[in-house]
């Protein structure tokens, strides 16, 4: 279907009546400030502890904005018989904003997170060689850059997050299983205690068993010493034959016939 000859200019016509029966907004800057979006590219940030001083950030810019001074230290050895370690040491960072685009490459390619955007935007100067930035500058406009997005919930874990996760989820299990471990022992222990404790106490049992039969067989061989003395009492003793002293003359038997024996006579 052919579109209808001034129905281009009609849509047009129709969006300028709409915004002009719309109230107009006037940000009262610099009184309010404005809520600028999260992406908003103000002003770079320097993150200096995350500054490895690889080049990177200045050999990509394509104005050559970026300034970088660095000496290299040596790092004695960690352990006994190591090998010392050189590193590189900033001594400076500066960005030439008059001379900067915001193209953000610098940003891009920085390995180690240490640029960012800031939202910050009032850096105006009189003098344009004072819009070369030093590195201290740049680090307070470091704590103006916002937190960053939330993902979607749809999206990928970033692996960073993941290889923590997962670091952490196998420090918890080994600590878990120390403490099983531990537990186990305890138990272990516990029970041998008990089973030495009921050692004992069976061997103490055993003596005293053993002590009552000594003391059982001590008493059963002290009672027949104790009687044979009581039998041998009970006993007389025979008496010892008396010595004849003389002669002795035969008993006389009363003749009952013998009136002149006092016993004789009829009884």
């Amino acid at each position: 279907m052919a579109p209808i000859p001034g129905s281009g200019l009609a849509k047009g016509l129709a969006v300028t009546l709409r915004t002009m029966t719309k109230k107009t907004v006037t940000e009262q800057y610099p009184d309010t400030l404005p809520d600028l979006p999260p992406r908003t590219r103000g002003v770079i940030g320097l993150f200096e502890e995350n500054c490895t001083v690889c080049m990177l950030c200045a050999r990509e810019c394509p104005d050559w904005c970026i300034y970088i001074d660095s000496h290299k230290e040596t790092t004695p050895a960690a352990v006994p018989g190591g090998r010392e370690r050189s590193r590189n040491v900033l001594d400076r960072f500066a960005i030439d904003f008059s001379l900067c685009m915001y193209c953000g490459i610098c940003i891009e390619v920085c390995p180690f997170d240490a640029l960012f955007w800031s939202p910050e935007f009032e850096y105006a100067e009189t003098d344009i060689r004072d819009l070369t930035h030093e590195r201290d500058k740049l680090r307070e406009w470091m704590w103006t850059v916002p937190a960053p997005p939330a993902l979607d919930p749809a999206a990928e874990e970033p692996k960073e997050i993941a290889a923590a996760r997962k670091n952490a989820d196998k420090l918890a299990a080994e600590q878990v299983a120390q403490a099983q471990q531990a537990e186990q022992a305890a138990q272990a222990e516990q029970t041998a205690q008990a089973r030495q404790a009921a050692q004992a106490e069976q061997t103490a049992q055993a003596r005293q068993a053993a002590q009552a039969e000594q003391t059982a067989q001590a008493r059963q061989a002290a009672q027949p010493e104790q009687a044979a003395p009581a039998e041998h009492a009970g006993q007389t003793e025979p008496t010892a034959p008396t010595a004849p002293t003389g002669p002795t003359e035969p008993t006389k038997r009363a003749d009952p016939t013998d009136p002149t024996d006092p016993q004789g006579g009829p009884r």
